[in-house]
């Protein structure tokens, strides 16, 4: 059975990085990709990589902060934060899709990301 665990949130101040990981524990996936929600609103995407070419996409408010890459090791993904802000505050998840598949049909259990002002 597949899982993805994901792993590095924390609390840092306004400013300050953290580094997430996404550990996978099958075979690569085609498309990973990074979500967060906060209480009370929807989820929103992040950002996204193919895992075959390296494309990536981000939303506009994380662009020039915010890298994801594959980690190879782990068949997985991180998503290297900087410059990070309040407003990052949020649960942090990663996601996965088959070629076969046109929605994220794999999900992690989510991490804690408090940004302190």
């Amino acid at each position: 059975q597949v899982q993805l665990v994901e792993s590095g949130g924390g609390l840092v101040q306004a400013g300050g990085s953290l580094r997430l990981s996404c550990a996978n524990s099958g075979r690569p996936f085609s498309m990973y990709g990074w979500f967060r929600q906060t209480t009370g609103k929807d989820r929103e995407f992040v950002a996204g990589i193919s895992w075959s070419s390296g494309s990536t996409n981000y939303r506009n408010s994380v662009k020039g902060r915010f890298t994801i890459s594959r980690d190879n090791a782990k068949n997985g993904v991180w998503l290297q934060m900087d410059s990070l802000k309040p407003e990052d505050t949020s649960i942090y998840y990663c996601a996965a899709r088959s070629d076969s598949s046109s929605t994220f049909d794999y999900w992690g259990q989510g991490t804690q990301v408090t940004v302190s002002s």
